[in-house]
């Protein structure tokens, strides 16, 4: 990862506005979901897009979500994230239920089983973004991330 170009500085020199600066951080989520995904794949047996609907379901409540929120807030169009539903419900990982009172509406939620992956897997995925997130951020945005992740794994790489 060291021949990687530097990160885009948030110190307001560049020419891109700070919110594109910012969108540059959100966009090197694609090199942190790149070291996530084997780790992922071996913890839990999903693919990386059903592991982002395990982790939104988790910060729900308990009762569940509608599918088309999840939709929403994953920008996933519904027949994918139909699909990606079945591949966790026949896992064990999610339930599925309908609506009260809305014969189309679809509620979503974590089962017991995949609480407990979740909790036992936690810890490396956690360090795998750590590290992953040390590697493709600068000295900016790494002091900005560690406002959300205070244990972020060290320094960025140098150049």
């Amino acid at each position: 990862m060291a021949d990687l170009p530097a990160c885009p500085s948030w110190s307001g020199d560049g020419l891109l506005p700070v919110e594109l600066r910012a969108w540059m951080l959100l966009a090197a989520t694609g090199a942190v979901e790149q070291q996530l995904r084997p780790v992922v794949k071996e913890r839990l047996d999903v693919s990386h897009d059903e592991f982002l609907v395990l982790c939104l379901l988790a910060e729900q409540p308990a009762e569940g979500v509608r599918m088309t929120r999840i939709a929403e807030l994953l920008g996933r169009p519904k027949t994918r994230l139909t699909y990606q539903i079945a591949c966790l419900h026949h896992a064990g990982l999610v339930t599925r239920k309908s609506v009260c009172c809305d014969k189309r509406g679809v509620e979503v939620a974590l089962t017991d089983q995949a609480r407990r992956l979740l909790k036992e897997a936690s810890g490396a995925l956690a360090e795998t973004v750590k590290e992953a997130m040390a590697h493709v951020v600068g000295p900016e945005q790494c002091e900005a991330v560690r406002g959300l992740l205070p244990d972020l794994a060290g320094e960025p790489a140098a150049e």
